[in-house]
């Protein structure tokens, strides 16, 4: 049984209650958790908060609510402690973590994840989603990635990846409480476009998410 795991406490900053503001004529957590619902891969999705208001639009959505206590909503806690605390509250033999913050991952991304997480060969233990780097990289102000005589075209660069974009973890919920992490030991990582790793962290991020998903979806 896999289940979808989106952690959405309240009191963000940059954006002012961004997860449930107006976007797009719904909001980021509505739209997410439709998205999830469609898929037939899950089993499941599950929406971890600290906010009454956030559980209240998640359940309205048709997700599993988990209230979260407020020492695990606070910015003194640390990514592990919180992933131990959030995985012992659900039910579920693998999760996939991802955020109501990524509105332009297609459906069939989120899918075509979940079927190679159970196609893995057996050395990888978890997949996460990571987007192409093709950039000239220095290191103490010398070339990282490339030959400074030889320069060659940025297409040509060696693939690199950046990784966390938090669009996609999925792993044993064991894993999960177990490392208090949501990467394993040994990672398959899955490259997905630049326009689905976009993350909605500040008010340009939000607004440019939004024209892109209107335009996607022909909402005027």
């Amino acid at each position: 049984m896999i289940k979808a795991l989106i952690l959405a406490r309240s009191g963000s900053k940059r954006v002012k209650n961004k997860n449930i503001c107006p976007f797009a004529n719904s909001n980021l957590l509505e739209i997410k958790i439709r998205q999830l619902k469609r898929l037939p891969e899950l089993d499941g999705v599950i929406v971890n908060s600290n906010s009454d208001e956030i559980l209240e639009v998640a359940e309205n959505a048709g997700a599993e609510i988990v209230k979260r206590d407020e020492y695990f909503a606070t910015d003194s806690i640390s990514p592990n402690e919180l992933y131990v605390n959030v995985s012992e509250h659900f039910d579920a033999d693998d999760v996939l973590f991802t955020n109501c913050t990524t509105p332009l991952v297609d459906d069939a991304t989120y899918s075509k994840a979940i079927q190679l997480y159970y196609n893995l060969p057996k050395e990888y233990d978890s997949l996460i989603t990571v987007n192409p780097l093709k950039e000239f990289l220095l290191f103490n102000g010398k070339p990282l990635n490339y030959d400074g005589a030889h320069k060659p075209r940025s297409q040509d660069l060696p693939e690199n990846y950046a990784l966390l974009n938090h669009v996609i973890h999925i792993l044993p919920r064991d894993l999960m409480h177990g490392l208090g992490d949501i990467i394993g030991r040994n990672a398959f990582l899955f490259p997905i476009s630049k326009v689905e790793s976009v993350d909605i962290d500040d008010i340009l991020d939000f607004e440019f998410a939004e024209f892109l998903y209107k335009k996607q979806h022909n909402i005027i």
